[in-house]
């Protein structure tokens, strides 16, 4: 026979409806009764149906979260398992689940979103990338529901909740420590430019070089996908300049990890001959060889702080609009040389 609200109540010696506040756990109940509530619960292995309360509540206990197209790819990038880990610790702070988008085109991914958002699935929701003329987060802006975006809005930022890094600073940072050790014929490696992490760390280094009074020269900014093979092509693409660059900046770590396999392939070597600096610092810029100088971003407190937001917009609708910006630092490894 199943065990109900009214058995753990007779233990506990208190109301039903005293249970049910001690499942929410709402404050107008004391320390005290709570813990005699749920000894009771423990003892009797009373579990609360979460489904029907929430449903009563009308509320899912549950997060959306929205990845970028070619989810598969995704996935190959460890930002994103990183990311992933600093959602999962806070959504597990709150007691929420994750409900996440898996779709490969942005079609297929605005149909979850409508999906989860029109069958109640999530309470809020978290876009893990921020691109130009994004249909998501037009239609989560249209439907009033709880998000935040970890990445920085192309437009409308001062209306819409984020938590990112300042990427023009860390952009114009990277270029700097590369002119500080004496280059001049710098290079810049980027992911999409529908993105707007790689328009503001173009952005920052464009800066630095006019900032150094280093002519600017077209040819050095390439464009690939934030993957391992992307690296490798432009390289290819660099190194077939008449006057090659000596240094490059790279926009991701995967992507600098190609551009190493490729330098060594063909008998470059770093630094010797070539000085790399990346972003992001996940393990494997420590792993590499030579390990790669690479910008820190915090990426498990970007997603931490996320649900943090997330969750205040949820639970009282008057939160107004943020800006997190999780710092970032230089980490200096062996993949940068003077010149």
């Amino acid at each position: 026979m199943s065990v109900t609200i009214k058995d753990v109540a007779n233990l506990a010696k208190v109301a039903p409806s005293t249970v049910s506040r001690v499942i929410a756990n709402s404050s107008r109940i004391s320390e005290k009764t709570k813990q005699r509530v749920r000894a009771a619960m423990e003892e009797l292995g009373y579990h609360p149906n979460i489904i029907a309360r929430n449903l009563a509540n009308k509320t899912t206990e549950a997060i959306g979260i929205v990845m970028p197209s070619s989810a598969g790819n995704v996935f190959q990038n460890p930002f994103f398992p990183e990311v992933l880990r600093g959602i999962s610790t806070g959504a597990h702070e709150k007691k929420r689940a994750i409900y996440m988008s898996t779709g490969e085109a942005e079609s297929e991914i605005l149909r979850e979103v409508m999906q989860m958002v029109q069958g109640r699935r999530v309470d809020g929701l978290i876009l893990l990338y921020s691109k130009i003329d994004d249909p998501v987060l037009a239609y989560l802006k249209e439907q009033n529901i709880p998000f935040v975006v970890v990445g920085k809005p192309f437009k409308d930022s001062e209306y819409i909740t984020y938590v990112d890094n300042d990427n023009f600073k860390a952009g114009k940072e990277a270029t700097e420590y590369l002119i500080e050790l004496g280059h001049n014929r710098i290079a810049f490696i980027g992911g999409s430019l529908d993105l707007v992490v790689t328009i503001d760390r173009l952005t920052g280094y464009d800066k630095a070089i006019q900032g150094a009074g280093i002519p600017y020269r077209s040819e050095y900014v390439i464009h690939e996908e934030f993957l391992q093979e992307g690296g490798k092509e432009a390289v290819c693409e660099l190194l077939s300049l008449e006057e090659r660059p000596t240094a490059l900046v790279v926009a991701d770590d995967l992507m600098a990890l190609g551009v190493l396999n490729t330098l060594d392939e063909i008998g470059i070597s770093v630094p010797e001959d070539m000085s790399i600096i990346s972003f992001n610092n996940v393990l494997i810029a420590e792993m590499a060889r030579p390990a790669l100088t690479s910008i820190d971003i915090n990426i498990f407190e970007l997603g931490y702080q996320a649900v943090r937001s997330l969750t205040k917009k949820i639970e009282a609708s008057s939160q107004p609009i943020e800006s997190i910006r999780i710092p970032h630092s230089i980490v200096t490894r062996q993949s940068c040389k003077k010149r």
